[in-house]
């Protein structure tokens, strides 16, 4: 349950019961009735703004009319105390009962606690990641790597039809280059002596291995056909080979997607899928034959002083019209884009949204300005911006790679430190902030390291169970006997975990409603603080302990309560893509 908006749905028919009129003598309009936590725990449980955004429409004033919401909840069994405070706020205070209630439902859930049909089925395309093809994933890469697919793991929990995608960039000048960057370690590899690599090219060692198993498959044979065909073969295999290594890396981070989208295929047919989503701009009357004045600044690669077929995006909220076919009847990077979203629109999905880095905030306009002239209000888009991650050890700046030659690779950071305390931190800042990221504390056993706090509150909760069958002689706890004794749990501490358990179908919802996974973060990080401080306060009051062999029934009450907060975080953690261990090691 979700109980800020089960209070909804009760302060809404309260006001009903109060038979509330507008001056005007017309039902009142609730949409701004708000249920939260209120800002100060002191006040209670939950709390409602019912009174100051419908004061004015009644023609009363906001604490008296807090005052008569208020009373009317005080025969609300639930309730233990209903307040106003503040400017006409009403605090409801809720009973044990109630929250011993609550406590059962989640048991009965286990680690489906908190899955939401908000999303109702609802088709989302998101795609991140999709770097180029032509090496290593770098620790660039990662940060939006982690919030697209903790974000796709958040909104499949909510109840959205989630397609998690990588768009491969396997046409244009970078693949070009990749192929005479391995050509050039293919002739390395047949034993020609390789100086320095040419300005332009690709420098890492990562391409060596590559060269030597195409010296071991053609002999000389490249070099004695064509260069076209031999550059063509060269590429084909090359972008076969960048990809396997970049689902490695992929994979090393618990990163998964459903679809691998080929941007080569949207060029195949003589660029039939680009045709015709220019086709499409143009029946909607978006397209026209016209020249754009030379941009201030740099002058892009693809602008041309001649007539070319041009989108007019300026009409749906773009800065500038862009350019889809050049003079030469040659189709520009753009084209290839709108036929890309024109593809996911085709496909059925409804909500598209981008994970980018922070260096393609220039991407917005035009990728919104596409999606009203595709497919005008039936699609919602959302481009998330992923801010620049600066990596450090021990405070001091990390060097670069040895083997990628100018980046500190995927790989190597997950070897260092490990999947979990990568994906946690990538998260523990909102996309759109600065992130430092240092080797050394997402390592260290502290409260200070967000990570290894959540995952030894897990390992504690395996630990009561364990301690609990040592003391007691049981092997297996069955929930239905753990709910069965929740009414003895009556400690403030223990109804305070509660009450933040209590909060998590709500996190969920809203999380995925603003998408914003980070939050998941932040609150597995001050549930584990409560359930670390009622540990600590069983360690100093032997009575608070969670296990008591001289009263066995209050023992299951509270491994019940452990039982949900291991289920949340076992939750929450596999919605960040990290993993809710037994013990530590």
């Amino acid at each position: 349950m979700n109980i800020f908006a089960d209070f909804t749905d009760r302060v809404a028919k309260t006001i009903e019961a109060l038979d509330l009129r507008s001056s005007s003598g017309e039902a009142l309009d609730l949409s701004r009735v708000a249920v939260e936590p209120p800002r100060d725990a002191s006040h209670g449980d939950v709390a409602t703004n019912a009174a100051m955004v419908l004061a004015k429409t009644v023609g009363e004033n906001p604490r008296a009319l807090g005052e008569k919401i208020a009373r009317a909840f005080e025969a609300d069994p639930d309730v233990a105390a209903a307040t106003v405070a503040g400017p006409g706020f009403v605090n409801l205070k809720l009973s044990d009962s109630f929250w011993q209630a609550r406590l059962g439902e989640m048991l009965d859930l286990g680690t489906n606690y908190g899955r939401s049909q908000m999303g109702g089925g609802e088709k989302v395309n998101v795609e991140y990641v999709s770097a180029n093809p032509t090496g290593p994933m770098h620790v660039g890469h990662c940060r939006g790597a982690v919030v697209g697919d903790a974000l796709a793991n958040l909104l499949a929990f909510a109840g959205y039809d989630v397609a998690r995608e990588y768009y491969i960039n396997d046409a244009g000048v970078q693949i070009d280059v990749l192929g005479q960057s391995v050509m050039l370690r293919y002739r390395e590899a047949l034993g020609e002596k390789i100086d320095e690599i040419p300005a332009g090219l690709y420098p890492g060692d990562y391409l060596k291995p590559l060269g030597r198993t195409l010296a071991e498959e053609f002999g000389t044979k490249l070099l004695e056909m064509p260069a076209t065909e031999a550059l063509t073969i060269v590429k084909d295999k090359a972008v076969e080979s960048m990809m396997g290594m970049i689902r490695d890396d992929l994979a090393a981070l618990n990163i998964r997607h459903d679809v691998f989208f080929s941007e080569r295929s949207l060029h195949e047919g003589n660029g039939g899928m680009i045709r015709s989503a220019i086709n499409d701009l143009t029946m909607k009357g978006h397209v026209y034959k016209g020249k754009l004045p030379p941009p201030k600044g740099q002058k892009p690669e693809d602008w041309e002083d001649r007539e070319q077929t041009l989108f007019r995006s300026t009409e749906v909220g773009d800065d500038i019209d862009r350019p889809l076919m050049k003079s030469d009847g040659s189709f520009t990077y753009f084209a290839a884009d709108v036929a890309y979203m024109k593809d996911k629109l085709d496909r059925g999905f409804e909500h598209l949204i981008y994970v980018l880095g922070a260096d393609h905030s220039g991407y917005v306009k035009r990728l919104q300005a596409v999606a009203r002239a595709l497919a005008e209000d039936r699609v919602d888009l959302t481009v998330l911006l992923c801010q620049l991650v600066k990596l450090f050890r021990g405070g001091e700046p990390v060097r670069m790679s040895k083997r990628a030659g100018e980046f500190v690779t995927l790989r190597e950071a997950v070897d260092e430190v490990g999947r979990d305390p990568i994906r946690f931190m990538m998260l523990y800042r909102k996309n759109d902030a600065p992130l430092d990221f240092d080797f050394e504390k997402v390592t260290e056993q502290s409260k200070d390291n967000p990570v290894f706090y959540v995952q030894y509150a897990s390992a504690r909760s395996h630990s009561a169970f364990r301690q609990a069958g040592e003391q007691l002689g049981v092997t297996d706890f069955s929930r239905a006997e753990m709910k069965a004794q929740l009414g003895k749990l009556t400690d403030e501490g223990e109804m305070a975990l509660v009450r933040k358990l209590a909060e998590y179908p709500r996190l969920v919802e809203s999380a995925a409603q603003a998408m914003e996974p980070h939050r998941l973060a932040f609150y597995l990080y001050d549930l584990a603080s409560l359930f670390h401080a009622q540990w600590n306060r069983g360690s100093e009051t032997a009575d608070l302990r969670f296990v008591k062999v001289n009263d066995p029934e209050l023992t299951y009450a509270r491994l019940g309560l452990v039982q949900a907060v291991r289920d949340v975080l076992t939750s929450g953690l596999a919605l960040i893509g990290a993993e809710a261990p037994s013990e530590m090691r």
